[in-house]
């Protein structure tokens, strides 16, 4: 294969033109097309002379995405987005519109291997991770597709990004690099479901981005029942590992609460909930869980969801309910995908 272009930083680009015998100017102007002007081919790039595209062709490629089904939401205007990459795997993405800017969930892996049982995006495991320009590209699609500029950034789609912490890391760098988007670190979000030595890791980038905790269970026994990462790293391992991002980085981090109805939205998982939260200068974001029809299980009613938030409010802990968005359509993270491969697969093997 040929040099995927796109996931060079800045620096890295400077190197592969001197590579080239260029100047280091012409990679600030490549870097441009690619990052600010949002370039899929190497003949867009007209600044350029023609000899020096036609040997970028010989040598690299521009890996973008393609658009294979968009729904948008007849409720609040969310847009959701199927993605084919060039090898026929397909992600997911989501663009939210808010007072404040444009919000975008993009996903990091091509399905999941974490194995959360009310998740549709695990169903059928991982098939790969994503290039750092692939992460990239789902946004710059999604910003050509709209016209519309994206403000901020969640990785929370398909897969668990510190499972491809390498590509993940260097997808921040290039978002939030001065001379690409130039999108502050402050408005990117990371979930992670507790991949401890991970966070440490992240810690010691020393990056302002926030981290999200899918905590979902509020004791180590029943995480465990929702998330089989809880097998291999302990909730005090993984609290205690936060704590540290928070120490490391002063940014607040965010525990993300699942609320499925009669599993974790009672009376006592309330008490545990402060009991581990309230020692912590943290937020807790309650999201009843959204139905799959490959799972059973159900979401609170809004009053039994606000009764839940109202305990933890009376305790002190600073917690709201999700606004829930795309309501009308495959909101929830990898139904749209599941969907599309039931189409494609023959009946017998669904």
């Amino acid at each position: 294969m040929k040099k995927d272009i796109r996931s060079y930083t800045y620096d890295e680009l400077k190197t592969q033109t001197a590579h080239l015998g260029e100047k280091p100017f012409r990679a600030g102007q490549i870097y441009k097309w690619l990052h600010v002007k949002l370039a899929d081919t190497f003949d867009e790039m007209t600044n350029l002379s023609l000899d020096l595209r036609e040997r970028l062709k010989a040598e690299y490629e521009i890996y973008p995405v393609e658009l294979a089904e968009r729904q948008i939401s007849k409720l609040d205007g969310t847009n959701k987005f199927l993605f084919r990459l060039g090898d026929g795997n397909m992600v997911e993405s989501v663009l939210m519109k808010y007072r404040h800017g444009n919000s975008v969930c993009i996903s990091s892996q091509a399905g999941c291997r974490m194995g959360c049982v009310f998740c549709a995006s695990t169903i059928g495991g991982l098939n790969r991770n994503l290039t750092a320009s692939e992460m990239l590209s789902q946004i710059y699609q999604i910003q050509k597709l709209t016209e519309e500029r994206v403000s901020n950034v969640v990785v929370m789609g398909t897969g668990e990004p510190l499972d491809n912490y390498d590509n993940f890391v260097k997808f921040i760098h290039l978002l939030t690099d001065e001379h690409g988007l130039n999108i502050s670190q402050r408005n990117v979000t990371v979930s992670t479901c507790g991949i401890v030595p991970r966070i440490l890791d992240l810690a010691e980038e020393k990056m302002q981005i926030t981290l999200a905790l899918s905590l979902h269970g509020s004791t180590q026994e029943k995480r465990r029942r929702l998330m089989p990462v809880a097998d291999r790293y302990r909730l005090e391992e993984v609290l205690s590992a936060c704590d540290t991002y928070f120490e490391k980085t002063g940014r607040r981090v965010t525990y993300e609460y699942s609320l499925v109805h009669g599993v974790n939205d009672r009376d006592e998982d309330a008490r545990e909930l402060v009991s581990i939260l309230k020692p912590r200068n943290c937020h807790l974001n309650l999201i009843p869980v959204n139905p799959v029809k490959e799972r059973h299980f159900v979401r609170p009613d809004r009053e039994n969801a606000l009764n839940f938030k109202n305990k933890l409010e009376k305790s002190g802990i600073n917690v709201t309910i999700r606004r829930e968005m795309g309501s009308d359509i495959d909101g929830a993270c990898g139904q749209l995908r599941r969907r599309y491969a039931e189409k494609e697969m023959p009946a017998d093997e669904i």
